[in-house]
């Protein structure tokens, strides 16, 4: 493990390191002239520089969706084609993305790099992370619907609000030529009607789940866990969602706990 001085990021090649501490502008060789971010050559710049003015020269054929860089554009048409071509050696799970596959080790070995220094609870992966302590341990909404004025904590969230009111569905099946607004109902869908995916079964009542995260709810239920402890009255939850229903329910918006419910 190599880990920054600036931000405490680790990785696990010196090179990885090296290639990072441009980004604080250590041996700075171009920088961009909108924020000041260092890189090392002029392509890396080229690349950054469209997040500043929205180039997104890469488009998807199948949903017109664009990248600004090509890399991405073979990434997400694998969503279209179904296409995984990095295999886990340990089980029969299978990924579009090489990083995907890496992360998705540690699950296996128990490597868990990252840790909330609020809470002491540990992740796989740096964005896991990151969307932990803006969700869990932040109020600020930053994103901004411009069709209903509502407020979210990251892009992600935002996106796919967004398409309730576009009624975009940018995820379509091969098999049956179905169309989905998101991912999850597009991943669900190939697991239950066409057998693609890995089902997650909880071996003690043999149900059987889509994804992990709601395997590893129902074994709270089953336990009586609830780790989510509301900071006004004694009670708790199995789930945040749960805590969060009842925040909006002690500040008298029942309305709005169940519409909060409705939309996840």
């Amino acid at each position: 493990m190599y880990s920054c001085t600036q931000c405490g990021k680790c990785f696990a090649l010196r090179r990885y390191l090296t290639s990072h501490m441009y980004v604080h502008g250590t041996n700075c060789r171009h920088k961009c002239p909108e924020c000041a971010r260092c890189f090392r050559d002029n392509h890396n710049l080229t690349i950054h520089q469209r997040i500043h003015s929205g180039e997104k020269p890469f488009e998807c054929t199948v949903c017109s969706k664009r990248f600004n860089i090509s890399h991405e554009l073979v990434i997400h048409s694998r969503i279209h084609s179904g296409e995984k071509p990095y295999k886990c050696h340990e089980c029969d799970k299978a990924f579009s993305w090489s990083k995907l596959l890496k992360i998705h080790m540690r699950v296996h070995t128990g490597e868990k790099l990252y840790n909330c220094s609020l809470c002491n609870k540990s992740f796989t992966a740096y964005s896991s992370l990151h969307r932990h302590t803006r969700h869990v341990h932040s109020d600020r909404r930053p994103c901004y619907c411009r069709y209903c004025g509502k407020l979210f904590k990251g892009s992600q969230g935002l996106k796919k609000h967004v398409r309730i009111h576009t009624g975009a569905k940018p995820y379509s099946c091969r098999y049956c030529l179905d169309h989905f607004t998101s991912r999850g109902q597009f991943k669900a869908h190939l697991l239950k009607l066409h057998n693609e995916g890995t089902w997650f079964t909880y071996n003690i009542c043999q149900k059987k789940f889509s994804y992990g995260s709601h395997l590893k709810v129902h074994i709270r239920r089953h336990g009586g866990v609830k780790p989510y402890v509301c900071s006004e009255c004694p009670k708790s939850f199995c789930t945040a969602t749960g805590l969060k229903s009842h925040h909006f329910t002690l500040l008298d918006g029942k309305h709005f706990a169940v519409d909060f419910v409705v939309i996840l």
